[in-house]
């Protein structure tokens, strides 16, 4: 007796070392298909990881990358326990469940439970059977120990839940939860949990969207078991079989497709891209643009980009109103599409102008028909106001007072100042920039607009935009677009136009713009922190009758703040020396702007002297005032006609001044502006930064 039981101890401890050697064998000799990572559908992220839109595999599945930290944790809990509640234990193959799955096979005639493990599934996902068979089965085991050998617990699962099919084309649980639930596997009721765990057995027969009350069956059957394991009281389960079940499948997210198609374009290997647009944000714009498109008619399109006024960083792009949108021509992303801007570029002629120290808030100009060498720019509505004020003039718009302060700054200064800011105007070849690009005789985009309005949000500093999709990492310098006492000037004029009719007040500086013949309507505002644009017209450039900035882009540039989701940020405040002074403030020479030949207050008798200079402080000096001193800073300046008015930051230093040298006494450190203003009327300025 004990030579047999010795005997059969022996063949055993043989057998297990042939059946080993033989299994490491076959392990190297037939290694599983086991790819370092899944061919999955390419994704494009917000800022903070959340999905703008996913692309097909080559195969046309969806099918999303997943780990375990994305899943909620009762999810894994309850497929273990459905599936395969001795997996942290067993070694890719479970003998009891085996075992059992056989019994009762034999005892009923048919199948009552399967044996396979979640390694088990997991081979046969990645080499699909035709058929159940023995040989398929032995095939499953061997592949499900190998997988045990090379990967861990975790490792296994994730690439179970990447894989798993949930009924047509949607394979993962992460394409499942969003396509049934519209949210993220991290975020589902005990209810959706149930019936992801449910599907993958029977895909097809289990479809929500095709047989309800299948599904309902399966997902109770997942409620049952867990009561049973104790893993739901009764009373969760109950409130959980009460849920409805979903009876359509939802799209996929598809935020910001003119972006996702640009970043797909310019890195077609990457797997996944990160864009710097917010996807609240984004989803409020596009709601915005489509609501907005389909009230204006069926050939409109709207247009729209909202960055960090900071950083330049694209918080939302609207490219069109309906990507899909044959009739508005969808596909093309408006945001980039050169147009003419219209009166949109005022306010950097007023800037230009205040920084000169040509104008104040308070300086009357004249709006009065005028030439100006064969020009003749007419307002909007064909009529004029006479004597206004700077600020009046700037917020309604007028174009005569415009096209006067641009012919004394010089258009070409203008131009320069966008190219300093990045931004290049399009003119007509051969052509240079002349006084009708201050009625949109120029060809810029909507991110071009923006960029340049970044810098009347940021105290004068324009940002260059990005928003993720770049080949080469942009710049993130600053530029000086205008000064920042100007800049602020601009500002909180445009803060006091008048919100379009039917809006709140929402403390937005914004300005509108028509271009010629009511092709383009533009809206552009902006808060302490972001700035948003908004384009109105027909991709086609075909004329719109009617088509206005104030009446078609202002109120879906208030709206589009409203649902952006961001909270309104407060204006900069003032830098120093930035004052908003009365007109009975005013020196005589800023009181009001009579052009003469030189752009400058024009005087009774002409100058033989030369004119104004600042020789000290040069211009761009940091002046290092020592802290606590009393002495006053030293001015002086040559050329000119007595009597002298020395003005800092747009405000009279008191007195007249017969001799070349005045002080100056700073009321803080920053920019200032110095500005000397002679008998004749000449004007010479010079920046310094006060340290």
């Amino acid at each position: 007796m004990l030579r047999i039981t010795a005997t059969a101890t022996i063949s055993l401890t043989v057998g297990a070392i042939l059946a080993t050697a033989g299994f490491l064998w076959a392990d190297r000799a037939f290694p599983p298909p086991l790819p370092a990572r899944l061919e999955a559908s390419t994704e494009v992220l917000d800022r903070d990881g959340l999905l703008l839109r996913a692309f097909a595999t080559p195969q046309g599945r969806w099918r999303l990358r997943t780990d375990l930290a994305s899943v909620d944790p009762k999810l894994i809990e309850m497929l273990i326990t459905y599936e395969d509640k001795r997996f942290r234990q067993h070694r890719g193959v479970d003998a009891f469940a085996i075992l059992r799955a056989g019994w009762q096979l034999v005892s009923n005639g048919r199948i009552v439970s399967g044996g396979s493990t979640v390694s088990m599934q997991l081979a046969r996902l990645m080499e699909p059977r035709d058929a159940r068979s023995l040989g398929a089965k032995f095939r499953q085991i061997f592949r499900a120990l190998q997988l045990e050998r090379r990967l861990t617990k975790d490792e296994i699962l994730t690439r179970y839940l990447t894989l798993a099919p949930y009924g047509g084309n949607l394979e993962g649980v992460r394409a499942a939860a969003l396509a049934y639930f519209g949210k993220e596997p991290k975020r589902l009721s005990v209810s959706e949990t149930a019936l992801l765990v449910a599907l993958p057995q029977l895909p097809e027969r289990r479809r929500p969207d095709r047989n309800v009350e299948g599904a309902r069956a399966a997902r109770d059957r997942v409620l049952n078991r867990m009561v049973s394991a104790g893993l739901l009281s009764e009373r969760e389960a109950a409130r959980a079989a009460a849920e409805a079940i979903p009876e359509r499948r939802l799209a996929l997210p598809a935020y910001a497709p003119h972006l996702a198609e640009t970043a797909l374009r310019n890195a077609p290997s990457a797997t996944a891209h990160r864009l710097t647009i917010s996807r609240p944000v984004q989803s409020g714009l596009e709601a915005v643009a489509l609501n907005a498109a389909t009230r204006l008619g069926p050939k409109l399109s709207v247009a729209m980009v909202m960055a960090d006024a900071r950083t330049g960083e694209i918080l939302g792009s609207v490219g069109s109103a309906d990507f899909f949108s044959t009739g508005r021509a969808g596909w093309i992303d408006m945001t980039r599409i050169v147009r003419s801007p219209g009166s949109t570029l005022k306010p950097f002629i007023y800037g230009l102008a205040m920084e000169q120290g040509l104008v104040a808030q308070e300086t009357l100009v004249e709006d009065r028909p005028s030439d100006f060498s064969g020009y003749r720019p007419r307002n909007f509505d064909m009529r004029y106001q006479g004597d206004v004020s700077v600020r009046q003039a700037l917020q309604m718009s007028l174009n005569v007072p415009a096209i006067t302060l641009l012919d004394a700054v010089g258009p070409a200064r203008l131009a320069a100042r966008f190219r300093r800011a990045g931004v290049m105007p399009q003119l007509p070849p051969g052509e240079s920039p002349g006084l009708a690009i201050g009625l949109g005789g120029v060809g810029l985009s909507l991110r071009d607009l923006v960029q340049l309005y970044t810098g009347l949000a940021d105290g004068g500093r324009a940002h260059l935009l990005r928003d993720g999709t770049e080949l080469i990492e942009p710049s993130t310098a600053s530029t000086d677009v205008l000064e920042p006492q100007a800049a602020w000037q601009i500002a909180d004029i445009l803060s006091g136009v008048k919100p379009p009719h039917g809006a709140t007040q929402r403390g937005i500086a914004y300005k509108t713009g028509t271009s010629y013949g009511y092709r383009d309507a533009w809206s552009i505002g902006f808060d302490g922190r972001h700035v948003l644009g908004v384009w109105v017209g027909r991709a086609d450039g075909g004329a719109v009758a009617g088509l206005a900035g104030y009446v078609a882009a202002a109120p879906i540039l208030f709206e589009a703040f409203a649902r952006s989701g961001l909270a309104l940020q407060p204006m900069r405040r003032p830098p120093a020396g930035a004052i908003r002074a009365r007109r009975a403030d005013l020196p005589v020479t800023l009181a009001r702007f009579a052009p003469g030949a030189d752009g400058l207050t024009a005087a009774p008798n002409a100058p033989s002297e030369p004119p104004p200079q600042i020789i000290f402080p040069p211009a761009g000096a940091h002046i290092d005032l020592a802290e606590g001193t009393a002495a006053p800073l030293a001015m002086k300046l040559q050329g000119g006609r007595a009597p002298f008015r020395w003005l800092a930051n747009g405000k009279a230093i008191a007195g007249l001044h017969r001799t070349r040298t005045a002080t100056w006494q700073p009321d803080g450190a920053g920019y200032s502006t110095l500005t000397v203003v002679d008998a004749a009327g000449r004007a010479a300025s010079v920046s310094i930064f006060v340290e």
